[in-house]
């Protein structure tokens, strides 16, 4: 017990020390308590210096920027997709008019057409426009229609020089004196009419590939359908599909159409009954029906 009362048994110096060392440490809590011992207002930045750097952070954020915006390149406005329409700030419906005209196998030959197309503002035209860009036979026959559609006395007079104004019996030559048509467009609309076996409906004029609806509306005005033409038409029920397919106005997947629905049926007892097929496009059927019959 004695040895145990001896560890803890101090001198008067000791206690002194121990009040002294107590004293220091709540003395230094104290100290760190209310002082704030930190850096700031130790270090004054260079204002100007960090104005400087700011601006030019910020300008090489604006470089960033430009460089990440999408970039027009000249290009042919007639294979506009829809990523690229949305790109250009093309709406969802002037793409979509531009892609039902392109579907029509018809193309825009110029920027003024493209845009009576699309119908796209004039805002819009303005800052596309100059990037569009046309194959050089566009650019050639564009400044020779201007050149053309300058109404001279001559062109006139040579109106009347017109063999007929029956659309299926004019010449090559009839169409050349319309405004707008020349020899290269005559010899198609000429094809075409073979192809039909003659015009039948005046719009039929308006599927030449490459002839522009202002043009065609200048022949219409000179020439009109005054006698049908004799169409022969070929019997659906027995025709191979190779001659099914000659129709001008159907293509391989509506021939495959036509040949399976003809086999679930036997036999078509009405031409009309091709309506029925799935997916028939009715806005061509007056058009189909002109080759074809049923019995």
């Amino acid at each position: 017990m004695k040895k145990l009362k001896s560890h803890f048994w101090y001198t008067k110096s000791q206690r002194n020390g121990i009040l002294f060392l107590l004293a220091s440490i709540i003395g230094l809590q104290l100290l760190f308590h209310f002082i704030n011992f930190g850096d700031n207002g130790l270090v004054t930045p260079n204002q100007a210096k960090m104005s400087f750097y700011q601006h030019q952070l910020d300008s090489l954020k604006k470089i960033s920027l430009e460089d990440k915006k999408y970039t027009i390149y000249p290009f042919n406005p007639n294979y506009i997709s829809d990523h690229k329409g949305y790109q250009l700030g093309m709406k969802t419906k002037e793409i979509d008019r531009l892609l039902a005209h392109r579907n029509k196998r018809l193309f825009v030959n110029s920027a003024k057409e493209f845009q009576e197309v699309t119908k796209i503002s004039d805002s819009l035209f303005q800052a596309i426009s100059p990037y569009f860009k046309f194959p050089e036979w566009v650019q050639k026959k564009n400044r020779e229609k201007e050149e053309r559609f300058t109404v001279t006395t001559k062109t006139k007079k040579n109106i009347s020089d017109i063999t007929s104004s029956d659309i299926n019996e004019a010449t090559p030559y009839d169409l050349t004196l319309v405004k707008g048509v020349d020899e290269y467009l005559s010899e198609r609309i000429i094809k075409y009419r073979s192809k039909l076996q003659g015009f039948s409906f005046s719009e039929q004029l308006f599927e030449v590939w490459g002839l522009e609806k202002e043009v065609a509306d200048n022949i219409l005005q000179v020439f009109s359908i005054q006698k049908k033409p004799k169409i022969t038409k070929i019997n659906v029920n027995t025709a191979s599909f190779k001659e099914v397919l000659s129709n001008p106005y159907i293509d391989y997947d509506l021939c495959v159409q036509i040949f399976g629905y003809k086999d679930e049926v036997a036999e078509l007892q009405s031409i009309s009954e091709i309506k029925n097929i799935e997916g028939f496009p009715i806005e061509k059927y007056d058009r189909i029906v002109l080759y074809l019959q049923a019995k």
